[in-house]
């Protein structure tokens, strides 16, 4: 393997999915970069990210099969990042992207070649974007932004900040993300 996985992870509300979005469509043409799509125990509809929505039954038997490089469970939810198209896309030697949880760093750091990007935004801004979604309480809220979830130490980060234009977010993203892909990436 001489690819990379580049675990993008970050607090609810500091904008992963919308960043990650305007980085597929910016790097859509770049042969060196996979973005890689999880599997999540949600239906489609649910909204959110474009994600492989399966039962938990079939998430199970899937995990158990082997079907998945990395798993975890987090907010009621099973996630995982499919075996097959990680594996080939380090084989070939490209930066493999993918939504990660914290608690998933250590295992894929253990499996893999990892980079990491911390997605975040201030405490304010955090609060606004949480509000404005509809989903919890204030409380929920301020309980969510409490919990702290420090990254595994001695990770390679990259740290985006995204408290301003979506414009400005994705171009922080998209210089770590070209910052992150392997000298010795395939372009065939």
């Amino acid at each position: 393997m001489s690819g990379v996985l580049v675990g993008v992870v970050g607090p609810s509300g500091a904008g992963k999915d919308t960043l990650m979005e305007a980085a597929r469509a910016a790097l859509a043409g770049d042969p060196r970069v996979t973005f890689l799509r999880r599997a999540v125990t949600r239906p489609a509809e649910a909204g959110g990210e474009d994600h492989l929505p399966l039962s938990r039954e079939a998430f199970l038997a899937g995990r158990e099969a082997g079907h998945f490089a990395l798993w975890w469970e987090a907010h009621g939810l099973l996630y995982g990042i499919p075996a097959g198209p990680l594996e080939a896309a380090l084989a070939k030697g490209c930066a493999a992207v993918a939504n990660l949880s914290r608690r998933a760093l250590a295992d894929a750091d253990a499996r893999f070649p990892l980079r990491v990007v911390e997605i975040t935004a201030s405490p304010d801004v955090l609060a606004t974007r949480l509000a404005a979604r509809g989903r919890e309480s204030a409380e929920d809220i301020a309980r969510r932004l409490a919990r702290e979830a420090p990254l595994p130490a001695g990770l390679a980060v990259d740290r985006v900040v995204n408290d301003t234009s979506v414009e400005a977010g994705a171009g922080q993203l998209l210089r770590a993300l070209r910052a992150a892909i392997p000298v010795t990436a395939s372009v065939a």
